[in-house]
């Protein structure tokens, strides 16, 4: 009995103790990335894309199906027989392994597509998040300030009951407010505006629920970012860079192969006779083509040597735009890193203590009310240059991060 008593104490306790649910995407970046990995349907295409590709590289360089000829010979006569003829085209020596090398870059091509379209996707996201994280700032931000203002309006209010301000000190807070509810309204709109798009990019409906962030992002190290080491980097892993390097390769077997065309592929057969019940013959056959249309083959290889070379063009001017792009965006996030820093240790303390001071004396009455407006004006201002440096800086590293194919 007594054993009974525990096992509905046991199960009470399960009963009534509260599910813990799951973390609600938003709350930090890499849950979003894990999700759009897993649920994108434009990646899922390039993975489809580059399997195919894996599979067509896997046959491009198996021989053709060799045929079977069959010949009923003296059909009329008292003694038939039958011609069974064997057939199998064989290419020239060499040309099976380019044709390999053609579709084997052809698939690296194919996996170059799939890093791109992430790295791509990923950075969309990643900008996305920060405008998503800014627009929620900045909305924090409002209503604090809204909130500074209604202190301020009692301390107005008061004074002005006591016979100490005037009442266009009152109005002129309730303008402010009034000024700030309106700009509210339209920071609230940006952020339902990044609601919608970052759910758009996760593919989920716009209205679906996202967590407010955590924590900012943090940023790497400034080891982390030597542009040397990234440039070197940048040249390695890049995927437009990995795909153009594999479609220069693709384009070099390429040529190969057109020139392989001058020798002739080989067909060799084996043709066994039947007749009254047993083979009375045996014949061999070789069979070639001959490259005798020289001006067509000719214009064949100058296209390969053209397309060969806009490749290799291609390649270079992709790599000089890559790597100036990188050293435009590295300059971005130090720029944003060093204003954010400026704000945070020199502007934003010296603002509040204005604002402080200021509000001291206007208390006192010995300073006006327009210095506290303005004051606390400078004070809104200053909060939301930070809080735009920070989204610069990660809007900044998510473009680097996009030009190396990976997270720092």
């Amino acid at each position: 009995m007594r054993h009974v008593s525990i096992l509905f104490t046991l199960l009470g306790a399960l009963w009534l103790a509260p599910a813990t649910a799951e973390p609600t995407l938003g709350s930090d970046l890499d849950g979003l990335l894990a999700y759009a990995r897993e649920h994108n349907p434009e990646l899922a295409a390039t993975r489809h894309e580059a399997a195919a590709a894996m599979q067509a590289g896997e046959s491009s360089d198996t021989l053709a199906d060799p045929l079977l000829r069959i010949e009923p010979m003296d059909v009329t006569n008292g003694n038939p027989a039958t011609k069974f003829t064997l057939m199998q085209k064989l290419p020239w020596y060499g040309t099976r392994d380019l044709r390999h090398e053609v579709a084997d870059a052809r698939s690296e091509e194919a996996e170059g597509r799939v890093a791109a379209t992430w790295a791509e996707l990923s950075t969309r996201i990643k900008q996305a998040y920060a405008r998503y994280t800014y627009t929620i700032g900045s909305e924090q931000l409002t209503q604090q300030t809204l909130e500074l203002l209604n202190g301020l309006e009692q301390i107005a209010q008061t004074r002005y009951a006591n016979g100490l301000g005037q009442q266009q000190d009152v109005i002129r807070i309730q303008l402010e407010q009034t000024r700030l509810q309106t700009e509210l309204i339209a920071v609230q709109n940006a952020h339902h505006h990044s609601h919608v798009r970052l759910n758009a990019l996760l593919s989920r409906p716009g209205n679906a629920e996202l967590a407010e962030p955590a924590a900012p992002r943090p940023m790497p190290t400034p080891a982390q970012l030597d542009e040397a080491a990234l440039l070197e980097r940048l040249d390695a892993q890049n995927p437009q860079l990995r795909m153009a390097d594999a479609s220069l390769r693709a384009a070099d077997r390429q040529r190969e192969l057109q020139y392989a065309d001058r020798y002739p592929d080989v067909t060799l057969g084996i043709a066994p006779t039947h007749s009254n019940g047993s083979i009375s013959r045996w014949d061999v056959m070789l069979e070639l083509n001959i490259p005798l249309q020289q001006s067509t083959r000719r214009a064949r290889e100058g296209e390969a040597e053209a397309r060969l070379s806009a490749a290799s063009s291609r390649k270079q001017s992709l790599l000089e735009q890559k790597r100036a792009a990188l050293s435009e965006a590295l300059s971005a996030l130090e720029t944003a890193r060093r204003t954010e820093q400026l704000i945070a240790t020199r502007l934003l303390p010296q603002a509040q203590l204005s604002l402080d001071a200021t509000l001291a004396a206007y208390e006192t009455g010995k300073s006006g009310f327009d210095m506290l407006i303005q004051a606390q004006q400078q004070l809104l201002t200053i909060r939301q240059q930070r809080l735009r440096a920070q989204t610069d800086m990660q809007l900044a590293l998510a473009d680097i991060e996009n030009l190396l194919g990976e997270s720092l």
